[in-house]
Formats: C-alpha cells, structure tokens, sequence
C-alpha cells in the first residue's frame, strides 16, 4: 500500500511506504497535559508557569461587583488629586471647556419626515420645521439662560453651568446625576415660567438604602427589574458626611426613573465600559491614579531636596566629635579655651578677620576647620524624561493630547500638534456628543414636553401627541466650544475648499470650528452689509458681491 509523496514525506516514511509500527506517529498529548505544561498552551496571556505571568491572577467580576463596592475609595482618591495636583485639575478643566464650556445649547432638528409620516399630512416638511425650530429654540433660551435661574431648583445656575456641573462629575466620579421636580407654585407674574427645573445631584448619594449589599434587584443605589432595566433610584436625602444635616443622611428617598407616560424623573448618565454595568465610578484618572500620585510623590521630594541643597550652600567640618565638641560649648565662662570654651574661642578668632583682595574675601579658618561645599545637583538629570513619560501615559489615559495634558508645547511643531490635537478632538466630540444624548437631551425632552403643552408652538393640523412622537420633536444638535485653529489662514482656506467641493456645509464648518449656530452667523452677516450700505461705506471684500435688494429687509436676529 502507497500514500502519496507529500503525507509520505511527512509521516518520514521512504519512497511514501505506509509507515510500520516502528514510525508510528506519538499520539497527541492530552488536553490535561497540553493545560498544564509550560509551554504548551496557545496563548502566551494564558501562562501559569513563566516568571512573567505566574503571579498575575486577577479576579474575573462582574460589570457591577468590580465597581460598586470600591467606588467611594477610588472617587475620593481622584477627588483629592483634582484639589491638591495641578496636573489632574488641568486636565479635568481642559476637557470640560473643550467638551462642553458654559455654552451648551440646543438647535432644533426636528424629525418633520417620522412626524409627516405619522400623522399623514405633508405639511411637515423642511419649513415647518425650521419655524418650529426658531420657536422652540427661543423659548428654551427664556427658560434655561433666565437670569434669575428658574431652571434651577436651587436658583443659581443657567442650564449650561449645570451642563458644566454634572460633565466634572462625570469626569471625576463618573457618573451624571439629576433630579426634574416639577414645581408648579413658582409659575406667575414675574416669576417663573415653566414648573420643570433641574436639579444636580452628588452622585456620592446614590446608594442602596441603609449601606446594604448589592443585591439581584439593586445595584449601586439603582434598583432594575428582571431585565436589567433601571426602575427608580434611592438617593439619601443628605451626603452621608454632612455633619450638621445628620438625621436627613440616614434617610434614602426612592424616586421612579420615569412618570407612567414616559417624562423623566431621573437622569443617570455614565460610560458604560462593559455590558450589565449600572453605575459608574470609574472617572477618567482611574487608570493613571497610581502612576499619577507617584509622580507627584517624585516631583515633591526633586523639589525638597533642591530646597535642602539651596539653603546649605556650605558647611564647616570639624575635627571633634559630638562629645567633646558639646563639652566644649557647654564650658563655663574663664575656663576651657581662652576662658570661654570652644565656642566663645572659634568667636574671637573670626571676630575682626575680614582679610580681603579686590573686594574678595580670604577665609582663615579655626585651628582643624574645614569648609566644605555643597553641589546642587536637582533636580535629577532624568527628572525631566521620567516626569514626561508619565504625563505622557496620563494623557493617553485620559483621551488627551501629550501637550494638553502637561501643558508644555515647547517640542511641538505645527504637524505633529495638529495630529495629536484632531485625535484628542475626536474624544472630546465623542464625550460631549454621549453627554448630550445621555443627559443634556432627557432633561429637553423633559422640559419640551411641558412647552409643548402651555406654549403657542407652530403645529399643523393632525399633529401627533408629545408623548406618540417624542423622539421626533426632541430631535436637536448641541453645540458647544468651537475646536480653533492652530493655523488660522491654512485651516480656513480649507474650510472654504470643502465647502466648495460639497465635502463640508456651513453648517458643520460654524458648528465645528466656532461652535455656533450657522443661520445666525447668515442673519448677523445680512444685518452688517446692510448696515454699511445705509452709511454708504465701501463693502469689505467679502460682502462685494451680495447684491443690495437681498439686505434691504432687515432678518430676524434670532
């Protein structure tokens, strides 16, 4: 019997002979043995036997079992770095005004093709929902930049400081929490106008009632149903560490997700970093905590002994020991050396010595003095790569730029800043755009519901209930701080190129670059060309070729 050449070949049997029983081939080791030897398994991760990775078993937990029950200990150590490091508190107030500022706001997009498509009428279209837009977008500024802040339960933030407010909670504690209390008895005369307001809560207070464990139906302070699904919330009624607020800080309130037709009562947003997770707790210096906090150990001690080293410039070294040289102190005056011991003796000798050439002074020491000096050599001279090593794995820890992280741009080049900020700007766009779903956008819906019931808004005929098409009439873009330009002229240029070839609009030019709104960019161009034409000024270049019966009519600010 023949096998072919190549199994021939590869079972070592000549001229591709069926190998006999002296060649059998060894039999495959077992699944026990391939386990258990050293190098037997198929991934190197896998390995129980290395030096490298023998040590290194950690726990395999849950979304919530790895979080919940060590959250309060990494939040308060990321806390205390945000108040006392300039490193960390830089880089939690670089993302906030990056990401969100204290001007996020809304622009309208209603969905006028789910609403025509619902209610049969065609009459919502691209017209309808840019009127309805321009009146929605308006009376949501009364509401949430009112001077006298009744958005606010607590009366003192507009919208966007909240927005600002619960985005550092996110940040530091990883969660976003508020509350929407409606609270009709401020509605009147010269007070407020809506009964919805908003409320940010610590998220320090969402917590299982009486400190329990985590159990199958609450998680963290959230309680779910069988799906997993969040059903209310119990948040103390005071921070567990207001000491003159006691009694309310062993008292929990449990507070449903939503009202039976959909309205918001709660708002919870965190980044979800795994399927099955319910609370955060996880900020963004989580990962570089450690690292972070030994840096700022070897900074404090380069800077103390660079202290040490300036304040003793020299010393003088002394033949006697401790003993004698303390004897000699404590002599009693007329006796010891010229009758005043050591001391009053090393006194007189320097008293009156001030030999000097060219103003330089010559030194004559004491009978077995010695001057010794010295050498200030801080800080280390791998301080400064180490330190930048660090920052550097702190920056990709938290989604920055190396340079936004230190804030040290003194290697940087216009190309390689311009990669490194675009990269960092896709996590701050993705972090404001997760906000705005996860939190800004439940509190509109909230607020819109109410507006849609009391306001005089555009609405044709057949128009669907609020509560049939929400996601319809909630629909809008944020917009927040502009990225800039690190080349103004260049980068400019290119945003006219993409615009001409159809690659960009104006609007994702305004909204990207500036952060504002486009129409109102038009609105204010058309009211300053027709504002040089009634004084008779010369056009700037830029307004030459508006022809004058497109600005005689002055448009709507708004």
């Amino acid at each position: 019997m023949k096998l072919p050449g190549v199994l021939g070949k590869l079972f070592g049997a000549g001229a591709g002979d069926v190998p006999g029983p002296q060649r059998q081939v060894p039999p495959a080791p077992s699944r026990a043995r391939a386990l258990n030897a050293p190098n037997g398994l198929p991934y190197d991760a896998a390995d129980l036997y290395g030096q490298h990775m023998r040590t290194w078993l950690p726990p395999l937990w849950s979304a919530d079992s790895e979080i919940n029950p060590y959250r309060d200990r990494i939040v308060s150590r990321a806390r205390d770095l945000v108040r006392n490091d300039g490193w960390a508190s830089g880089a939690v107030t670089r993302i906030l005004d990056n990401a969100v500022g204290v001007e996020l706001r809304p622009i309208s997009k209603p969905d006028y093709r789910a609403l025509a498509h619902i209610s049969g009428n065609p009459a919502f279209d691209a017209t309808w929902a840019r009127e309805f837009a321009r009146a929605v977008d308006s009376r949501y500024r009364m509401w949430a930049e009112d001077p006298n802040h009744w958005n606010d339960t607590e009366q003192q933030l507009t919208f966007a400081e909240q927005a600002h407010l619960a985005f550092r909670h996110l940040l530091v504690d990883g969660d976003a929490l508020a509350l929407l209390p409606w609270e009709e008895g401020k509605i009147g005369y010269g007070a407020a106008q809506y009964a919805t307001t908003v409320q940010v809560i610590d998220p320090d207070r969402l917590s299982n009632p009486q400190v329990m464990m985590d159990m199958a139906r609450m998680r963290g302070g959230v309680e779910i149903d069988a799906a997993g699904a969040p059903v209310a919330y119990h948040i103390r009624k005071a921070h567990q560490n207001d000491w003159y607020n006691a009694g309310k800080s062993v008292e929990w309130e449990r507070i449903p997700r939503r009202q039976a037709w959909g309205r918001p009562n709660v708002v919870h947003m965190f980044e979800r970093q795994r399927a099955g997770q319910h609370r955060g707790g996880a900020g963004i210096l989580t990962p570089v905590l450690q690292r972070l906090k030994m840096l700022i150990k070897y900074d404090g001690t380069e800077l103390d002994s660079a202290i040490v080293n300036a304040i003793f410039a020299a010393y003088v070294e002394s033949p006697y020991d401790h003993q004698m040289t303390a004897e000699a102190l404590d002599a009693p005056v007329g006796g010891g050396w010229a009758g005043g011991g050591r001391w009053e003796a090393q006194l007189g000798w320097h008293s009156g010595r001030d030999l000097s050439l060219h103003n330089a002074r010559i030194p004559m020491l004491f009978p077995g003095e010695k001057i010794g000096t010295v050498t200030a050599a801080r800080p280390s001279s791998n301080f400064r790569d180490f330190e930048r090593a660090v920052l550097n794995n702190c920056a990709s820890g938290t989604g920055m730029a190396p340079m936004q992280f230190s804030n040290d741009w003194s290697d940087t080049n216009y190309s390689s800043a311009r990669g490194a900020l675009l990269e960092a700007w896709k996590t701050m766009s993705r972090r404001r755009q997760q906000f705005a779903i996860g939190f800004a956008t439940p509190i509109r819906m909230g607020w819109l519901e109410e507006a849609m019931e009391i306001d005089d808004l555009p609405l044709p005929r057949n128009a669907p209930d609020f509560v049939e098409a929400r996601a319809a009439y909630t629909r809008a873009k944020w917009l927040g701080p502009g990225r800039g330009w690190i080349d103004p002229v260049a980068e400019r240029q290119g945003s006219i190129l993409g615009m001409d070839a159809g690659l960009s609009t104006l609007e994702n030019e305004c909204a990207e670059n500036a952060g504002a709104d486009w129409e109102e960019h038009v609105d204010q161009r058309a009211l300053e060309v027709a504002a040089f034409r009634e004084r008779n000024l010369p056009l700037p270049e830029w307004a030459g070729q508006i022809p004058a019966e497109r600005t005689d009519k002055k448009p709507d600010p708004q």
